[in-house]
């Protein structure tokens, strides 16, 4: 699932997004990106005069872009990712300095098409939202888009129960260069101070692991992702006598992606970005249905 146009991209991949769901948006015109950006950039500037969305003791010049990213799609019926990008160059810095981006957000859908097939037309379906940088650009931003479109944006969590599939889907992965390992995190209930317990296996033992459980290449089945977790909590209780299945799965992470119970996620490898993003778009519509 490779991106068509891998440097439009390359700026999703390697930094921890935040992940939120998002309602159809109202009377969104892709046309008109550029009135928007102006539109939020004066929404910004007037938040700034109440003393919101600002860095303490800087005076900075922020500008607002959204631009669209037709390379994030799964299918014909898919709307391109919309990009919002904030930044800022202070008044002190030279004239021929590059802009700092403060705040990065992405609308995206990928193969969505249980929401977006039954979508009226007035209606733009962009259900998953990704946001880097500081919560009070989000707060702003959100609200913004919220106002100006009637959307709703909800915090997307995910579960344990995900978080294996995501590590499973991940494990039988085929990366080219040398992987990092496969990690998982798990919190510790029912104790007064929080403890987590990191396991890591190396990435061929993993993937090999699941090459021997997985029956069909290309499909997944919930017995196979079961059989897949309960060999490695069974490894280390062999090992260490803790019982894993006691604890909270909280934080997987593959040399394709990270993911965190929180709904922070980072991507890592260009090649497997859409089907990452397929993923995190099935959880956010979910979660608006």
């Amino acid at each position: 699932q490779g991106s068509e146009d891998p440097q439009r991209t390359a700026l999703l991949l390697r930094k921890a997004w935040t992940l939120y769901s998002v309602t159809p948006l109202y009377r969104f015109g892709r046309g008109r990106l550029r009135d928007y950006a102006r539109l939020l950039g004066a929404f910004i500037a007037a938040e700034r005069q109440k003393g919101l969305a600002v860095e303490v003791g800087v005076e900075l010049d922020i500008k607002v872009a959204l631009s669209s990213l037709p390379e994030l799609r799964g299918s014909e019926q898919d709307q391109p990712a919309v990009l919002v990008q904030l930044s800022s160059r202070s008044r002190a810095s030279p004239k021929n300095s590059e802009d700092k981006i403060l705040w990065s957000g992405c609308f995206c859908c990928v193969c969505g098409d249980d929401l977006s097939e039954n979508m009226p037309e007035d209606f733009t379906c962009l259900p998953l939202f990704l946001a880097n940088g500081a919560e009070c650009y989000m707060s702003v931003v959100g609200n913004w888009f919220q106002q100006t479109f009637d959307c709703v944006f909800r915090r997307l969590a995910i579960s344990p129960f995900n978080l294996s599939w995501m590590v499973a889907m991940w494990t039988g992965c085929k990366v080219d260069k040398a992987a990092s390992a496969v990690e998982l995190v798990f919190s510790v209930p029912c104790l007064p101070q929080p403890l987590d317990i990191s396991y890591a296996i190396h990435p061929e033992d993993a993937k090999a692991l699941w090459d021997i459980i997985q029956k069909t290449p290309g499909e997944i089945t919930q017995e196979e992702v079961d059989v897949f977790m309960d060999c490695l909590y069974s490894h280390f209780h062999r090992h260490f006598k803790i019982r894993l299945s006691a604890t909270k799965l909280v934080k997987v992470s593959t040399a394709i992606a990270s993911a965190h119970c929180d709904g922070i996620v980072k991507m890592l490898h260009s090649q497997y970005l859409s089907g990452v993003l397929m993923l995190l778009t099935e959880l956010a519509i979910s979660q608006i249905q």
